[in-house]
Formats: C-alpha cells, sequence, structure tokens
C-alpha cells in the first residue's frame, strides 16, 4: 500500500527515511520515485530482498542504502552509521509476497518444505516445532500466535500423525489441519496455525515491540511512523503503544481510525484486504 503509506510517512520532502522492511522494493522504489530528493535506509533480513536490491537495475541506488539485518537492532545499526535521528520510518509487517510465492521457503499451503524462516541464517524451523515441541506446547503456540480456537484438537491430530513418521512438508501439516478442521468461508482451514508458525519461527511480534520501542528517540521532531499489519494480534500491539506515547506527548496519533486498502489497490493486490495501517508524528519535546 504504497500511495496510502506515502501520505502519512512523509513530512520531509528532502528528509531522510528507514524502511523497515525491504521485501520486493515496492515501497521504498515508489517513495523514491515521486519524492525526488529524499533518501532511504532500507532494512531487510532476507539474503533473497538483498539480491533483488543487487540485481535490479536502478538509478536509485545513489539514494539508498540497504541493511541485511532485523530490524529490531534499527538503533544500533543507525548509531554505528553515524545517524542519529531519521525522518520517517515506515513498516510493513509480516511475510512479504516475494516470500509467499517462493514454494521452497514453505510459507504457503502447498509447499513440499516445511521452512517458514524469513531469514535463513536463524536455525529454527516450522519443522523442528512441528515435529520436536510436545502437543501442550504446540497447542499454546497456536493459540498464542495465532488464535486457533480448535488449538487443542489440531495439536492432537499432530501428535497422533507423528507416530507414523516425521511431517517434512506444509502440504502434509494443511491436510492434517484440515481432518479435524472444517473451512470458515473461503478461509483456509490451515491459516491460523500457518500464521502461529511463521510468527513463532521468526519472533516477529518481539521484533515488532522491540521497532516501536525504539521509535521515538530515533524521530526528528515531526517525523513520523507508518506501521502496516495484517492481524489483531500486531494491530493489538501498535495501537497500545501509540496510544500510550500519546499519552505521554511523546507522539501525535494521524490515524485516528485504522487505515485499510482502497478498492483499487485490493484489486491490484488482494493481500491488501487485510492491510492496516497506523500513523503517528513525533512530538516537539
Amino acid at each position: 500500500m504504497p500511495s496510502e503509506s506515502s501520505q502519512y510517512l512523509i513530512n520531509n520532502p528532502s528528509g531522510l527515511y528507514v524502511d523497515c522492511t525491504f521485501g520486493g522494493g515496492g515501497h521504498t522504489y515508489y517513495l523514491l520515485e515521486k519524492y525526488k530528493d529524499i533518501k532511504m535506509i532500507a532494512f531487510d533480513w532476507d539474503g533473497a530482498a538483498f539480491e533483488r536490491f543487487e540485481n535490479r537495475p536502478s538509478g536509485f541506488k545513489s539514494r539508498v542504502t540497504f541493511v541485511r539485518e532485523n530490524f529490531k537492532n534499527i538503533k544500533s545499526v543507525l548509531e554505528n552509521a553515524g545517524i542519529g535521528k531519521v525522518d520517517g520510518i515506515l513498516a510493513d509487517i509480516g511475510v512479504s509476497s516475494k516470500q509467499f510465492d517462493d514454494l521452497g521457503r514453505g510459507f504457503s499451503f502447498n509447499s513440499k518444505n516445511l521452512d517458514m524462516r524469513m531469514d535463513l541464517r536463524n536455525t529454527l524451523t516450522a519443522k523442528e516445532v512441528i515435529n520436536g515441541c510436545g502437543e501442550e506446547e504446540l497447542a499454546g503456540i497456536f493459540y498464542k500466535y495465532g488464535e486457533e480456537r480448535m488449538s487443542r484438537q489440531i495439536a492432537k491430530a499432530i501428535a497422533l500423525r507423528r507416530k507414523r513418521g516425521v511431517i517434512n512438508t506444509s502440504l502434509e501439516l494443511q491436510d492434517i489441519i484440515c481432518s479435524v478442521k472444517r473451512p470458515e468461508g473461503k478461509i483456509n482451514p490451515a491459516t491460523k496455525v500457518f500464521q502461529a508458525l511463521r510468527i513463532f519461527v521468526n519472533k516477529e511480534l518481539e521484533n515488532l515491540e522491540a521497532l516501536l520501542c525504539a521509535s521515538p528517540e530515533l524521530l526528528n521532531a515531526g517525523g513520523r511512523i507508518v506501521v502496516i499489519s495484517f492481524h489483531s494480534l500486531e494491530d493489538r500491539i501498535i495501537k497500545q503503544n501509540f496510544k500510550r506515547n500519546a499519552w505521554e506527548n511523546i507522539y501525535k496519533i494521524l490515524t485516528k481510525k485504522v487505515i485499510t486498502a482502497s478498492q483499487e489497490e485490493m484489486k491490484n493486490n488482494p493481500r491488501s484486504r487485510s492491510a492496516k495501517i497506523r500513523a503517528a508524528e513525533r512530538t516537539n519535546v
């Protein structure tokens, strides 16, 4: 949602901005094209994102610096680069379209892999979680990170299936889940479990909280933070953080109500239908 997010992010047309989730570069390149005098620092911990950045012919490279790093470390990275403050921070939370479409990464229901790591340097995979965690622990993961009401039944089915051998693929896992849970409309029954596994493996909520905690002291007065989330767990963390900082006169909330994708955006990008944008501005303190 580059158009929707940019209208809240840019307050200084010649400022320095951080894209915490480069992915395929959609937000970064949109901003560089629209605002000719800004500069960007692009974070992504996925090596594939760095390869895309390196291999894409672009006249923007003099205005963007790529950092292969988890955005939870934004403060130390900027400090090490000699950057005190920036004019805006943008984060598009969750799995990127590029990662989801790569069946080798295991994010898709039909993948022949069961990995789900956003950064392949990490050691923990979804396969290890599914095959290594006890039934109670699995149920807790599914409920906490996926808000799955049938977490115990699904965990039991997984434990029974493991007695016949290792669960190796996302497709196998989907079949196990579908054996105990019926579809809810057009939503795949495995959706919440896959969400929970991905969040758990990548420590997504912890990373988000670290970013939100660090952001106020990294923003210039008038600088803005814009966060795009895709499910209630993330949105709740962002909403509470913004409210707390607003109460302490650190932020002025720019989105009194959450911003959702336009009809045109959803038509061009169906995955944006669940996206929520919240934005805040650093006060002059």
